[in-house]
This record gives structure tokens, sequence and C-alpha cells, in this order.
């Protein structure tokens, strides 16, 4: 069911109504599609700006059929919609991504299994199914390790960290019913980065900027363009999300999340198969956003240039961070805003992220961590990691 190009006028549908939908709604509106989305809540991110919100759960098959009669292409805002559900689309309806991707990308163990078939180095692992797995993997791989589910977990949700053997039984009482698991080793890393890829309908290819990312409480808190990494370590991590592209045969976007390790070799730890967090400095400091990159893969337009047009940083505003960012996010030279529309805001929830654009990344840096929004944050931060 190929199609060369999705003439604007036509109706996009998105599965998913999070803000990764909503970003995505807003480029396909800017270059004059109609926006139709799938998601189970009401008033949800991405059904405010779109032409219609389905209202319905991921594995209703009767919802999938309703977004399908209204739809002239389809594609997902997160990988966690019901695989059965996304196959049944595929087999209905113009699904250019597939469901294949976006299948194995829902299981952890799946998704390093194929990765390691690609020749592309992962973070050591293994299964776990029973605590006796457990034991056996936490000693086959040496401690500290992570245990995580398998399906499902984002934010460091699903995962426990486990730094000694005495440790092991308390993990495995509090993640138990969860299962199963994967357990994978603790790598000593020097940074973590990602790279955005994006493969046309047509074979065209495209890599955005690599990010540094900085995590807090497993919370991508900010990332930084350009990385802060050699010109050698930022070639092999292009060639790298470049192959995996091409080894699964992408369509739309992928994000490949990397460890940088203290041995200057590189792992890549997950994927995304859709637009990503660590991507959205791309809507202020690239020629083209991750968001207007998809809509012209998918609907087959030529791809636009990912060209960094200055440094920047992204820095992410959780429900903590409303109240301040209301008051003194005017104050932050070259910032630009983007909200989310969400009416809860609770701590450690998404409620929406910056853009700081500068000169250069020292100055943006510096608007960030002098901001009375995140400065107790950075502040606490350079205490207890000796780090800038």
């Amino acid at each position: 069911m190929k199609q060369d190009w999705i003439k604007p006028g036509k109706t996009i549908g998105i599965l998913g109504g999070g803000q990764l939908g909503r970003m995505m709604a807003l480029s396909a509106r800017e270059m004059g599609y109609r926006v139709a989305v799938l998601e189970p809540g009401p008033d949800s991110p991405c059904g405010q700006v779109a032409d219609v919100q389905v209202e319905a759960a991921y594995n209703d098959l009767a919802g999938a059929e309703k977004l399908a009669e209204l739809c002239d292409i389809l594609t997902y805002e997160f990988e966690n919609i019901d695989a059965n559900t996304a196959t049944w689309l595929e087999q209905q309806m113009y699904l250019p991504q597939g469901s294949d991707l976006l299948s194995i990308t829902q299981d952890r163990i799946q998704e390093k299994r194929a990765i390691a078939s690609f020749g592309v180095p992962v973070v050591p692992y293994q299964p776990v199914e029973t605590y006796v797995h457990l034991q056996e993997a936490a000693e086959d791989l040496g401690l500290p390790a992570v245990l995580k589910t398998t399906r499902g977990g984002y934010d460091g949700k699903g995962q426990r960290v486990i730094r000694a053997a005495a440790e092991l039984e308390a993990a495995w009482e509090e993640m138990q019913d969860k299962g199963p698991f994967v357990l994978e080793s603790w790598i000593s890393f020097e940074k973590e980065i990602s790279v955005i890829v994006t493969r046309s309908v047509h074979g065209e290819l495209s890599v955005f900027p690599v990010a540094e990312n900085i995590h807090k409480n497993n919370i991508l808190h900010k990332t930084i363009v350009p990385a802060r990494i050699t010109k050698e370590t930022e070639k092999e991590a292009e060639k790298l999300a470049e192959h995996l592209a091409m080894s699964f045969n992408l369509i739309g976007t992928l994000a490949v999340e990397m460890f940088l390790g203290q041995d200057g070799k590189l792992y890549v730890n997950e994927l995304a198969p859709r637009p990503h967090n660590s991507g959205h400095y791309t809507i202020n400091a690239c020629a083209t956003s991750q968001f207007e990159q998809h809509i012209r893969a998918v609907c087959g337009w030529p791809l636009g240039s990912t060209e960094l047009l200055k440094p920047v940083v992204m820095v992410n505003i959780l429900g903590e961070h409303m109240e301040k960012v209301m008051e003194h996010v005017r104050d932050i030279k070259g910032a630009h805003l983007h909200l989310y529309g969400k009416a809860e805001a609770r701590t450690g929830r998404k409620m929406g992220h910056v853009n700081v654009l500068a000169e250069t990344t020292e100055e943006a840096l510096k608007e960030v961590n002098d901001s009375p929004i995140w400065s107790s944050e950075e502040s606490m931060r350079r205490i207890t990691t000796g780090g800038n």
C-alpha cells in the first residue's frame, strides 16, 4: 500500500494523544494536513490541536476502525501502542512505518537481541523470569546492575538499581509481579547521548546533530547540542544510528540512546521508533524540526535540512517547575517556551520544555543554570557530583 506522496489537505491519523502527538500535529497542520488522534482520555495534548479525537483504548478495535475511516495515513507517537491494534490498522490502511519495529521496541529483550544481531554493541544483559534467574544473572554480570521490566517502562518506571547481593531479595519482592525482566550491567559512562535519525518512504536518510543528555531521577532533565564529545565519537554515533535505521528498514523516525563508556566505546541502550524528548531542541535550533521531518518522511516529501542554526540547551518542565516557570521564564535570554496543555501539574510529570538558544553552549547553559527555575537543582547537582 506504499504511496509516493500524501498531499496536503489529507488527514493524518496519530495513535496516541500525548505531547509528542501534539507537536507532530502542529507540524502537520503547518504543512496543510488535517489531524485525527486516537487517545483514551478526553482533552489530550494532541486532541487539543487535532481536528478530531477518537476516545478509545489502544486495544479497542472499534476505536481503531473509527480512526481508520477518518484517515488517509497513520502514524504513532509512542511505542507502547497495542501491537495487535497496530497490526490490524496496518492491514486495513496506510501505516508506512509498519508494526514490526513497533513490536520489537515494545520488548527490551527483543530490542537488544535485534540490535546485537546487526553487530551493534549493547549493554551486557540477561533475561530474568524467576528469583533464581536473577541470582544467576547477578553473579554472571556482576553488581551493580539494573533490573528492568521488559515491557512498558519509561522515565525510570519499571526498574530498580541493585547495588549489592544483599539487595536482590528486596528488589525481587518489589518487582516480581511486573515480570518478565531483563538485568542489565551498570555501565560506567562518561556521557549519555542520543541521535535522531529519519528515513523517508523513498529511502532518503537524515541525521540530526548528536545530543548530550543529562537525567535527574531517571527523567531527562536537559539536552545540550552540540554534544560535548570528540568529532570521532560524534561520527561513530551517527554511523551507528544510520546503520540501525538501514538494518531495521526504518520508515519515519528512530531515536537511538547510547552510553559513552569510560572506555571510550559507545553502547546502544534503548531505541524509540518515533520523535523523542531529546530531539525537542530541533524545534527552534534546527532548520527542520524532528516533528516536521517525521511528517515529511511518512508522507513522501523530500527530507529537510538538519543543520544546527545555533547552540541550544533544552530543559524539561516538570510539574514541580510550573510555578517558577510562570514567574521567571521571561527573564531567560534566548528562551522558547513550549507547554503541552496538560491540566494537572504533578511532580515528575512532563508539562513542557524550554529551548534556550545562544551564541555558545556555555552561554546557553549559564542562562539555564542561573535561572531560579532550576538553579537550586543545578547547585545541588554540582555539590553531589562535583560536575558543572
